[in-house]
């Protein structure tokens, strides 16, 4: 520990991203990115941006804005584009939470959360998920406190209807509720549709996942005009130019192409589906993920022994030691020959476990 930290470096535990090792090549299961690559016209407006590195990019991301209210039917004044969703998060914890007002959220959730609220001072609350991983809604509906909800929550997948959602905005119109709709794409209601008649909802989505583009950090946020102009202020009072030149063409690029996007999570999706069956017949509780990944538990096979058993092989998936989830694994979708490769392991790693189960029963 360094003794030129400040209280709050020393105070904070700092978020822990999935596993990008360089030592071999890896069938990478486990940080949701997606498998197919961004569409072609992405890569086309990169080339077009390099030369003109020389000079900043636009600030305020207006074409790119301008390009996602048209997409979504809002005016540009409610959409606020950042360098991926987490900074769009930091700066809605730091627009709109207060260190006197609690934020809320679920004690199973993108842990992302709980690292700002530390950072920024702001008191929180955790309200336990429901037996089967779900959200019980009574508790976001009292007026008194600050609401962020993942949906799909991360990291079970299971997902919140419009009616719930719209109730519990209904139930907070003097606090901000924060819907954060990373995996929105694959099978989720989206609540955008809210915002003209709610000011106090924020919508943070990202292009990381459905779109390709998890290394060029493209976030947004959809909310009243008044929402957006609280972010823009922090924004400009940490960093002006959040996205540069190559970020900002390329999410243009991958908005307007649509039809590449409804065809590549289409397939992530009947991927997802198509697998929850044989990894039932394995023995796995799958829950009912709405995401581009599922969450799984063995009924005979440790997470953390199917997690060490799998990186060996060569598949990284994402194991989270925390209470109640410690015998679960996330495990992204990828294309359909990873997921066959997959399910070909995992299913000689049981009965490798099976084996030596029985070689120890048949010694006692």
């Amino acid at each position: 520990m360094s003794r030129f930290w400040s209280d709050t470096t020393r105070r904070i535990s700092p978020y822990i991203p999935g596993e990008q090792p360089q030592d071999k090549e890896y069938i990478k299961l486990n940080t949701n990115e997606n498998p197919y690559p961004p569409s072609p016209r992405v890569f086309d407006a990169i080339n077009r941006a390099l030369s003109n590195l020389r000079r900043y990019p636009d600030p305020e991301g207006m074409r790119l804005r301008e390009v996602i209210a048209s997409y979504h039917n809002l005016e540009v004044q409610q959409v606020f584009v950042s360098n991926g969703s987490d900074e769009l998060l930091a700066f809605a914890f730091m627009a709109f939470f207060m260190p006197d007002r609690p934020v809320i959220y679920p004690d199973i959730t993108y842990t992302f959360y709980e690292v700002y609220a530390s950072l920024f001072k702001i008191r929180n609350t955790l309200i336990p998920l429901n037996e089967d991983f779900s959200i019980d809604i009574k508790p976001y509906c009292t007026n008194g406190a600050g609401v962020i909800i993942a949906n799909p929550n991360a990291p079970t997948g299971i997902t919140l209807n419009l009616k719930e959602i719209e109730t519990i905005l209904a139930s907070n119109p003097d606090n901000v509720v924060i819907i954060d709709e990373a995996y929105i794409d694959f099978g989720g209601e989206t609540s955008y549709g809210f915002i003209n008649k709610f000011p106090n909802l924020l919508v943070v989505q990202t292009l990381s996942k459905s779109r390709s583009l998890a290394g060029l950090r493209v976030g947004f946020a959809m909310g009243s005009q008044e929402l957006i102009e609280g972010l823009c202020r922090i924004k400009n009072s940490v960093n002006s130019y959040p996205l540069d030149r190559l970020a900002l063409e390329g999410a243009i690029a991958a908005i307007e192409d649509d039809q590449y996007f409804q065809e590549t999570r289409q397939r992530i999706i009947n991927t997802r589906e198509h697998i929850k069956p044989s990894l039932r017949e394995m023995g796995f509780e799958v829950l009912d993920s709405k995401a581009n990944f599922l969450f799984i538990s063995h009924n005979a096979l440790h997470a953390g022994t199917l997690f060490r058993e799998l990186k060996d092989a060569g598949v990284l998936t994402r194991h989270f030691q925390r209470p109640r989830i410690e015998n679960f694994l996330r495990v992204t979708i990828g294309t359909e020959d990873e997921m066959r490769a997959f399910l070909s392991l995992t299913k000689d790693i049981i009965k490798k476990q099976h084996k030596s189960l029985d070689k120890k029963i048949h010694l006692i």
